[in-house]
């Protein structure tokens, strides 16, 4: 029997939300993929700045993602760093359609059916309390 990818059930490490990723937290709680843009120039910043990474302005906008992509990178680990993790999980890296990239996890696979380019799709599990993570699963 194949191991199936699943996300994580207890409380895990995460960032505090701050004032620039708050809008982006508050969009996992409602279930939508947030990312910035800069007003200016366009171009897409993520992980969430307070200035563009390509023209150093400042004025991001928050736009919503279709949350679909591609698999970029991953791997499946099998023996975390920290017990709040239960493993096997795959720690990824998603190319989003709108072009940026994104460190997550896959879900809902088994780690032999992960290959680079796999389409995935953007589901938001809660982890321990509140908290609402993006996960990926394939699309």
């Amino acid at each position: 029997m194949t191991t199936r990818l699943r996300a994580q059930t207890r409380e895990v490490p995460h960032a505090v939300p701050s004032e620039v990723t708050a809008p982006f937290w508050d969009g996992c709680a409602r279930g939508e993929l947030l990312f910035q843009r800069c007003a200016r120039c366009r171009a897409i910043t993520f992980p969430p700045s307070e200035h563009c990474r390509g023209c150093l302005a400042r004025g991001q906008v928050w736009e919503a993602s279709a949350g679909r992509g591609t698999l970029y990178s991953w791997t499946v680990v099998h023996r975390p760093v920290t017990p709040a993790f239960d493993p096997p999980y795959a720690a990824a890296i998603v190319t989003l359609d709108e072009g940026y990239q994104m460190l997550t996890n896959i879900i809902d696979a088994a780690p032999d059916d992960l290959r680079a380019d796999l389409p995935v799709r953007v589901s938001f599990r809660r982890v321990g309390g509140d908290l609402r993570l993006p996960y990926f699963v394939p699309a």
